[in-house]
Formats: C-alpha cells, structure tokens, sequence
C-alpha cells in the first residue's frame, strides 16, 4: 500500500519539453514511473525519447487523459504560467496535481488551489520536491535511489530534509514519502498526510517533519492528539534561528515565541511525539521507536 501515489499511477508532465522537465522526467521514468505523456500546446502530436521510451505530448491536460487515462499532472512549468497549469489540470478533472514550480506569487496560489478544491483534485505543493512511493512511482524531483520500501510513512516541510531523512532511514525504507513544500499557502498539509497514513495498513510509523513559522505543526499536534494512533516521531527545522528573520522558505517567520522550534517541539511532545534535535537524533528515534514497537509485538 501508499498513499497518493502507486504503481498504477498514469503520469502526465506539463512542462516536460522544458529543461527541468526533461532532466526529471527521465528520472521518474528511471524510478518505474508510468509517464503517459507531457503538455505542451506548442508541440502537440510530437514524442520525446527517452533512453528506450518514447513520450507522447498532448495539447493539454485533458487530451493528455483522455489518451492516456492519466490520474496525476507533475507541474514545471514556469512562476507566470503554473496558475493556469494547475487550473487547466484541476479544470479536465486531474485526481492529483503535484506542483514543483517555486516562486509562484502567493495569490495565484490561493486562487488555484480554491479552484482545484472545487473540482476535487488534489493539489501537492507548490514549491515542493514532490512525493515518492519507493519501488513503485516517483512524481517530482525526489532523488529515487537514496531508500527502499518500508514501512515509514514521511511528510515534510522541507524538500532537503526529506532527502536526509530517507538517506538516514535507507534500511528501514518507507511507504510513502511527501514532501509538501515550505510556501505560505500549500493544498495538501501535514493532517491530509497524517489521515492518510493513519489509514494505510502498510503504513507502521510516520515521521513529521516541520519548520519554524507559522502554526501548520501546532495544528498537526492538535491532530495526532485526537485522530492518530501509529506513533509519530518529528523534527522541527529552525532550532538556531534568530527571532525575526525569515528563514529560506516563504512561511518561514518567528514572531516572539509564536512559530519558533521551541514551541512547535512542545506542542507535539505534549501529545507524546518524540522530537528530534537534529535529523540524525530524529532518525535514531525512529529506529528506537520502530524496536520498541516491536518488542511490545512479540511480548
């Protein structure tokens, strides 16, 4: 089992005869992805080669599906046009709509997810790695090669720090992992990937991993508290940084205590996740969270 993203996925690429676009499609390709084609209105009824695979490229998104029956859209398209991408994705009735693009202004954001809200698509990001089914399907730029299946289930804040934590954990493997980008306004949250692992049989723990600003992880403790039984181990990037700065990512500010690591960490330790201090001490949890599991199992 995972969560969003399986074997079965049929994958379109809007953006895929760009540079960015081509570099991953090959890598989600190399990964076991199922690539049905690309969009690209300008070059419509062409193919792409890649290695033994040849792509297809539809004049959009809903000629792409209805070729195809393709589920989800990987969107790289550039700032200035991913609003209209993910509205024409949202628009032909996309299940899954997973938006790399970074610097995207913080209105289209808004409108575009209200937009796929309505018509029932599933939006990942924008500003974000992606999300990986490891042996199964990779939808972004999620280095594939870095884990194996398991049994961990990973959503995260940070596209960096999910490549860190699936290193770490490589002989554990996970089931799904997801990285919902750092943006203030992002569509799918660290509760939508708290359900689904909730729900996942083959999901045992999930890891959580957050960053300072905001009170996403407030929200997410708040969550586990009263819907989450799997244990939960987290990390909150952020625990050095100076009050007031903005930190990297556009959701990333501190106001007095409000936001800070401090205070994300003692919102999920009080509803008993276990908190990391660095992502090398979290990994450790996790291992030691997974034996003890265990041991209580076989007790």
């Amino acid at each position: 089992m995972a969560i969003f993203l399986t074997k079965e996925s049929k994958v379109l690429v809007q953006g895929m005869t760009g540079g960015e676009g081509m570099k991953h499609t090959r890598r989600m390709l190399a990964a076991g992805t199922d690539v049905v084609g690309g969009v690209n209105p300008r070059k419509a009824g062409q193919t792409v080669d890649f290695d033994d695979r040849a792509v297809p490229v539809f004049g959009s998104v809903r000629e792409g599906m209805a070729a195809t029956g393709a589920d989800v859209s990987v969107v790289f398209v550039p700032p200035a046009f991913a609003k209209a991408a993910v509205v024409e994705a949202a628009d032909a009735g996309i299940g899954l709509a997973v938006v790399i693009t970074e610097g995207i202004p913080v209105h289209d954001s808004i409108a575009f997810h209200a937009h796929a809200a309505k018509r029932g698509t599933r939006v990942i990001g924008p500003n974000c790695p992606g999300l990986i089914t490891p042996g199964q399907s990779n939808a972004g730029i999620i280095p594939a090669d870095i884990t194996k299946p398991g049994r961990v289930g990973l959503v995260s804040k940070s596209g960096t720090l999910t490549y860190q934590l699936m290193y770490e954990l490589r002989d554990i493997g996970f089931s799904t992992c997801v990285g919902i980008g750092g943006d203030p306004v992002v569509g799918t949250t660290h509760i939508d990937c708290l359900a689904a692992f909730q729900d996942d049989p083959d999901t045992e723990l999930i890891v959580l991993i957050g960053e300072i600003g905001g009170d996403a992880e407030e929200r997410a403790a708040a969550y586990i508290r009263d819907h989450v039984t799997k244990p939960v181990v987290g990390y909150i990037a952020g625990f050095t940084a100076p009050e007031g700065k903005t930190m990297g990512h556009a959701g990333a500010i501190v106001s007095g205590s409000s936001g800070t690591a401090q205070a994300k960490k003692k919102a999920l330790e009080a509803v008993g996740v276990r908190v990391g201090g660095t992502p090398t001490e979290t990994a450790r949890l996790v291992l030691t969270q997974l034996e003890t599991e265990r041991d209580v199992t076989h007790s």
